[in-house]
């Protein structure tokens, strides 16, 4: 080991053989860590006489009696009346029998029926294990029987249940005498204890003593920094000495001698070998006359060496020894689980850090949109306050000049009937005569002023404003947080990623932790040949499957989602190569391939019958029906032949290409998504071949091996998949992958004289 590093990262495995000098405090905080692995799962404290369990936990001695449950078939009237009311909070569960060496995992068995408890309240260890009082006091901890120094006994067909794993063991005639002891941990128990002591002072300090850090094993002397600086320099001599921290050096001075192990099939003779096959050590006795008789043995000393050599290179330390066996292994498997978990706990901080600084932005910007909707509100209250101000002086307005006409009114009218009242009283006939008529006229003049409406109001005292606030209120119950963001990248399912022949599906879906709504995805391909990506596919499936692309070729494809606030990041681009093709020894790859294909049953007309593998067609229908290929063709040099099993009653089928979007229902041709040849002295055994370039955008057809006529039509583009239209009287097998005819080379300007 150099400059006190070691293989191990992780400070846990900082052991008690270090040269170098390593604080107390630290060297205990380190062991705080392990504190849980050294306490009993039943009574929550450290262990005391811990053994073995067949499943690999350890539980105290005393604890496994505590715990103790007597099998049904053979429990006793005494241990059934002690059972009676202590374990009412148990469910009586069937214990299975195991054989106290057996890895066959028996389930869980309940704690029901302790032998040794008496009856009283159940309690609930510090580990969440329910287990019974012992049945002897704490201070009578030993849990021997007076004057004996053995172990009471244990009743037969006893049965124990391992707290951890709830697996159930049957003891045998040996009972907890069977278990082996774990000296190993007992001893880790005891350091553990004694370093968690106080804290050691240095010897030579002359007054008030410092904390030592590190003791010399040579010198047997506790330092402290200053004190080792100068009295302990590592130099010279000196620096031969082993330097260790307090705590083991306190260790060492109290270690007492290492017990004997003894056998637990023969409790007098010590363990001295060890069997390879049960990988356990044994006794002398065990080989004469055991069950260890015929295997394969070696010197107990020789395996605790060969699993624990002395080396100081490096490595997992602990007294002074290097494991460089299966559990130094498995101990760098579990550093790096132990790295990567600390470096999980440091995004978890930092993620806490930036919820807590997002929680702050977040609450000041609902705090800002909420002020700007209050002085919204305020400035459409000071509009609305407006109205109504404008309203109220109208209303008066109109009143007060009602008021004002009605009063001038009145005055003269007033001023009329009296003036006629005052006429009436004079008594003077001529003179009253001469203006009777005229004061008539006016009474009458000023009564019609008086007319209909004149006595009503112009404007009613009641203001015809009733602000509509419902909506509003409704929009403010309803206002909630949106998703405001674009959603993220999508992951494509590269497992689920697939071309087949000229087709690929692609498979992707949102990140893990994405909670951002996605209304639909964009799925884009390039061209085949490194060009610009287009739009293939747009909707809401997180699967889809593109046909009709080139054979043989390379296509780039990415994925994006969207939503109603824009489209987010696109995904990797994922490289996909669509099938290759078998080319004819004449013909370069870019120029003519051959392609294998078969009707595509779901594209056909209902009225299609498709048999022999989707290779044989024939129809249910007197009318003409089409049925195309599955696979469709954009370039290249293609060829197919079909061949008339049967014709009756001249059927006239068609034979040719069409596009996706042919009708079903008509005959082949007769509507411009389609081209064919119809019947040409077609008859039963007739063979039709058809011939498709797109390198010069023609098409042939061929009878028996004979071109018919010119070429067919010229300047084709697009997307164009095999095609055939017949009725119940024909029946057709396709043949594809065939190579293209001896007479037709790709690339001349006149095939076989032919071309137009």
């Amino acid at each position: 080991m150099e400059n006190g590093k070691e293989k191990y990262p992780h400070p846990e495995f900082i052991a008690f053989g270090h040269r170098e000098s390593v604080s107390a405090s630290t060297s205990m905080n380190k062991m705080d860590e392990m504190e849980e692995e050294l306490k009993c799962p039943v009574c929550g404290s450290f262990f005391r006489e811990p053994i073995i369990l067949p499943c690999s936990h350890n539980i105290c001695l005393a604890c496994a009696r505590n715990i103790l449950v007597q099998t049904p078939d053979a429990e006793s009237p005494q241990s059934s009346r002690a059972s009676g009311s202590g374990v009412s909070d148990y469910d009586y569960l069937d214990l299975d029998k195991m054989s106290l060496y057996s890895e066959a995992d028996s389930g869980y068995g309940s704690y029901g029926g302790f032998v040794s408890a008496p009856t009283t309240p159940c309690q609930k260890s510090p580990n969440g294990v329910r287990v019974f009082p012992p049945a002897v006091p704490p201070q009578a901890h030993h849990h021997l029987l007076p004057h004996t120094g053995v172990l009471p006994p244990v009743p037969r067909n006893s049965c124990l249940t391992c707290p951890q794993c709830h697996r159930s063991l049957t003891l045998d005639d040996r009972g907890l005498r069977g278990f082996p002891k774990n000296r190993v941990l007992e001893g880790v128990v005891d350091r553990y204890q004694q370093s968690k002591a106080a804290a050691l002072k240095c010897q030579l300090c002359e007054k008030n003593p410092r904390e030592a850090t590190v003791m010399c094993e040579q010198c047997d002397v506790f330092y402290c920094d200053p004190c080792r600086l100068r009295c302990h320099p590592p130099r010279g001599p000196l620096a031969k000495h082993r330097l260790v921290p307090p705590a083991q050096g306190r260790i060492s001075r109290r270690a007492s001698p290492r017990k004997i192990s003894t056998c637990t099939e023969h409790e007098l003779e010590n363990l001295s070998m060890y069997c390879v096959q049960c990988k356990t050590p044994v006794c002398y006795q065990c080989l004469e006359d055991g069950k260890h008789s015929t295997h394969e043995v070696k010197a107990l000393g020789a395996m605790w060496k060969l699993h624990k050599i002395q080396n100081e290179s490096g490595g997992l330390l602990m007294d002074g020894c290097h494991s460089n066996g299966q559990l130094s292994q498995a101990l760098n498997v579990l550093s790096d689980r132990a790295t990567e978990a600390k470096e999980f706990l440091v995004q978890l901080r930092n993620m806490v850090q930036h919820i807590q600084e997002n929680g702050v932005e977040f609450e000041a910007c609902l705090v800002a949109q909420c002020d700007a909707l209050i002085e919204a509100l305020n400035r459409r209250k000071a509009q609305l306050l407006s109205r109504v101000t404008k309203e109220h002086e109208h209303k008066l307005s109109v009143v007060r000049d009602q008021i004002s006409h009605c009063t001038v009114k009145l005055r003269q009218t007033t001023g009329l009937m009296e003036y006629c009242l005052e006429v009436i009283k004079e008594n003077d006939p001529s003179g009253f005569l001469q203006i009777s008529d005229a004061l008539i006229r006016r009474v009458h003049m000023t009564e019609n002023q008086w007319g209909k409406g004149s006595l009503t109001p112009r404007m009613s005292s009641d203001f015809d404003l009733t602000l509509d606030s419902g909506p509003l209120l409704q929009t403010i119950h309803q206002l909630d947080f949106v998703q405001m963001k674009v959603p993220a990248a999508p992951i494509l399912q590269l497992e689920e990623c697939c071309t087949q022949s000229n087709s690929a599906t692609l498979s992707w879906k949102q990140p893990p932790l994405s909670t951002i709504a996605v209304d639909g995805y964009i799925l884009e391909l390039d061209d085949g040949t490194g060009g610009q990506f287009r739009e293939v596919y747009v909707g809401t499936e997180t699967i889809c499957t593109v046909d009709g692309l080139h054979f043989n070729s390379t296509y780039k494809s990415r994925v994006k989602a969207f939503n109603s606030s824009g489209v987010g990041q696109y995904s990797k681009t994922l490289v996909m190569q669509t099938s290759e093709m078998r080319l004819p020894s004449y013909c370069s790859q870019t120029v003519a391939a051959v392609a294998w294909f078969t009707f595509d049953s779901a594209s056909a007309h209902p009225d299609i019958i498709l048999s022999n593998d989707n290779l044989t067609v024939t129809c249910n229908s007197y009318d003409d029906r089409v049925v195309m290929g599955n696979t469709g063709f954009s370039r290249g040099v293609h060829y197919w032949e079909m061949t008339i099993d049967r014709y009756d009653n001249h059927p006239d089928p068609a034979f040719g290409i069409a596009r996706g979007d042919v009708m079903k229902d008509v005959m082949l041709g007769k509507d411009d998504k389609a081209w064919a040849i119809t019947d040409g002295g077609i008859g039963k055994g007739a063979t039709v071949g058809v011939l498709l370039d797109f390198s010069r955008g023609i098409l042939l057809f061929l009878i028996n091996d004979e071109q018919q006529g010119p070429v067919a039509f010229n300047t084709l583009e697009g997307m164009y998949y095999p095609a055939i239209s017949l009725n119940r009287n024909v029946q057709v097998t396709l043949h594809s992958g065939l190579p293209i005819p001896d007479f037709y080379t790709p690339g001349e300007s006149d095939p076989a004289g032919s071309v137009c």
